[in-house]
Parts: structure tokens; sequence; C-alpha cells
């Protein structure tokens, strides 16, 4: 499914100023899009926009021709904290939003296992939350999100809060098991490097909603070497869009 952003604008009633305003995007099915740009220039009301958690001012919101008007099955939304339940397991908060989903505990089981096995935790399928590292917690609800088979995943920084080694250890992760899903992705951060390494598109918004976003395409081929010349070529060209775009 294709998600289309669409002359949206959205202003707050206690900001003068628009946070977005006619702000258009296509996502296209499979494709990995990372939004990036200064702090309060809009990266996650964008997000909250496209899971139904808000409502535009001005525009339209569509997957699959149809308009977005409040949460649905089709989007799942993974944010900077876990959001895990301290009082269940490992596998059951893998399960827990199948289970809501009214999901047959067979195939909770069995999607629950494949999605563990995918983000390297069966083993500590059945240790209480507080038992794991802040990692293993973002791989978890990772593996919950997947769980879902949603068109599109919508992630706000789930990275940022973890010490760099395993941010870049979970980078390297999404980034296999999005070559073998191939599933839709809209992914907010505040990393250019980690933008550039994730992403098919990498979209600048700018802090002055009356200018258009910069969309770059990252024409890498995958696994990505962010020590490359082509990598740091891209990095450092994003960086000085933001810093312009900023300033």
């Amino acid at each position: 499914m294709s998600l289309e952003i669409k002359n949206v604008s959205m202003h707050f009633s206690n900001n003068e100023n628009a946070t977005l305003n006619d702000f258009n995007l296509c996502v296209e099915p499979g494709e990995f899009v990372c939004i990036v740009g200064a702090s309060g220039c809009g990266k996650s009301t964008l997000l909250n926009l496209v899971a139904g958690l808000i409502r535009p001012t001005g525009g339209q919101i569509l997957l699959d021709g149809k308009e977005i008007t409040g949460p649905g099955a089709d989007r799942t939304v993974m944010f900077q904290e876990h959001g895990l339940y301290p009082w269940l397991n490992v596998i059951d908060n893998v399960k827990f939003g199948m289970k809501l989903a009214g999901v047959s505990k067979e195939e909770q089981e069995e999607k629950a296992v494949h999605y563990l096995k995918m983000v390297n935790l069966l083993e500590y399928r059945d240790y209480p939350i507080h038992q794991i590292s802040g990692g293993m917690r973002q791989r978890t609800a990772l593996a919950r999100a997947l769980t879902m088979d949603s068109s599109v995943l919508l992630m706000d920084e789930p990275f940022s809060a973890l010490d760099k080694q395993t941010s870049n250890k979970l980078r390297e992760e999404l980034q296999r098991i999005w070559m073998e899903t191939r599933q839709t992705i809209l992914f907010i951060t505040h990393s250019v490097e980690e933008a550039v390494y994730l992403g098919d598109r990498v979209v600048v918004l700018s802090p002055d909603s009356s200018k258009m976003a910069h969309i770059v395409k990252i024409g890498l081929e995958r696994p990505r070497q962010i020590y490359s010349p082509e990598f740091v070529k891209l990095r450092h060209q994003i960086l000085e869009e933001i810093r312009g775009e900023a300033f």
C-alpha cells in the first residue's frame, strides 16, 4: 500500500506558526523513508498525523487511497520508549498486540517465536522485562511491532535513548530485518548518520514551514558501510542542508 501525504498543514492553537504547511510526500510499498531536521521542525508531528493520533488542519493523508482519520491496524507505531508491560515476560509482551486483535493462541505463538528469532531474542523468551537490557527491550518492542503485519511501520526515534554502541547494533539489525521483510517504514530520527544508513530516501524538514522539504535519494548498496567515501559524502551533504535551514 502506498502512503500519500497531500498538501498537509498542521497549526496548533498555542503557536502562531504552522508546524507543517502544504507538506507533500509519497512513500511507496516496501520503501524505507527517513525524516530528519532541526528540533521543532515537525518530525514527530508528521508521524503522529500519519498514525492518526492527531488530525491535520489542512490536506489529506491517504493509505492505499483511503483517507486516514484515526489510528488503525494498518499502521503500527514504535516510539522512543519501548512501552512494554513490566508484569509480562518477553514473549507475552510480543504476543500482546495479537491477543488484543483476536489472533488465535497458536498463531500468536508461531509469530512471536518467528520474530523473536529474527531479533535474536528467542533464548530470552521467558525473561521478565526488568531482567533484560535497554537494547533488548527495544528489540522486544520491534518484534511486537512486526507481529502485527501492518501495512506501514512508523518509528519515532526508537534508538535515541540508547548508548551509541547499542543503537549502532540495533541499526544493523533493523537494516537486516528490513532487507528480509521489505516492510514499509517511515522512520523519524535526529541522527543523519542513522538516516543515511537506513533510508532509501531521506526527507529533510525545514524549520520554516513555508519552505518545501529537501528529499535526498540514498543510492548506496546494502548492507551499508558508514566509513565509505560515498556514505560520508551523503552524510555531510544532508548535515549542511540541515545547518543551512536552521540558520
